[in-house]
């Protein structure tokens, strides 16, 4: 039993079938990386996943608790966050502040930047977020202002909002897009710490291939919102179903 189960999973859009009996396992403290095609439906089962789209059939658990129905900051709550393809951030704050936030967080979903009583004192806060900064290589720019920053320091920044709900899954859609190499091997090497050292369940959809056998313990490849083969990353170079799906037949 893995901490996210997904089962006979299905979602249409009309006569388009996005994702077609769905069945997935991801295992406690790994990186498991989904890829496929365009139009594979990798982002329509993150968006099941996140509480943006309701399946039509199946089931979706998380360390054994439902997540279908769910709104997503109650998924949130439960310990799911995500990152995703364009960064979400507060542009006319400065990046400390960004990471603040989440820490203000009440049950109900709300942030609220005033209420310490009921969270933690303001210096705590502040410590945590500029520790959460650190870890991702951002102690420099705590004062900037997150609309000034590259594309890269964006991803790594909402990815820094993440981490500071201490998150036991994170859910990361094309973390390196945009970036340039020197950026993408930068926030592979940080993700790579943070997995260790926090020991986050990771479930990565990415098209950069270098993303993806630099970081997966294992890959699922979809097509046509089925799951075609899943295996260790060492077997999915050159196995012929992938082939088949990226190329239109093996080679």
């Amino acid at each position: 039993m893995g901490i996210l189960e997904i089962k006979n999973v299905s979602k249409s859009f009309g006569g388009l079938k996005a994702l077609n009996d769905v069945n997935l396992s991801v295992q406690e403290n790994t990186v498991h990386a989904i890829i496929g095609p365009n139009g594979a439906g990798k982002s329509t089962l993150l968006n099941c996943l996140v509480g943006k789209l309701i399946p039509d059939t199946g089931s979706v658990t998380f360390e054994g608790k439902s997540l279908l129905g769910r709104k997503p900051f109650e998924i949130n709550q439960l310990g799911v966050s995500r990152v995703f393809q364009t960064p979400e951030i507060f542009g006319d704050l400065t990046v400390l502040e960004n990471v603040m936030i989440p820490c203000f967080a009440k049950r109900d979903g709300v942030f609220r930047m005033h209420a310490l009583e009921t969270v933690l004192r303001e210096a705590e806060i502040r410590e945590k977020a500029e520790s959460v900064l650190s870890d991702m290589g951002m102690a420099d720019k705590l004062h900037m202002h997150s609309a000034s920053l590259s594309r890269g320091d964006k991803r790594r920044l909402e990815m820094a909002m993440c981490l500071a709900q201490e998150p036991k899954l994170l859910l990361l859609d094309e973390p390196t897009a945009g970036m340039a190499r020197a950026d993408t091997n930068r926030t592979i090497d940080l993700l790579k710490d943070i997995q260790a050292s926090r020991n986050i369940t990771m479930v990565i959809i990415e098209h950069d291939m270098h993303v993806v056998f630099s970081l997966a313990e294992r890959i699922t490849v979809m097509a046509q919102g089925t799951p075609i083969v899943e295996d260790v990353p060492e077997n999915i170079k050159g196995h012929p179903k992938v082939q088949e799906a990226y190329l239109g037949g093996a080679h």
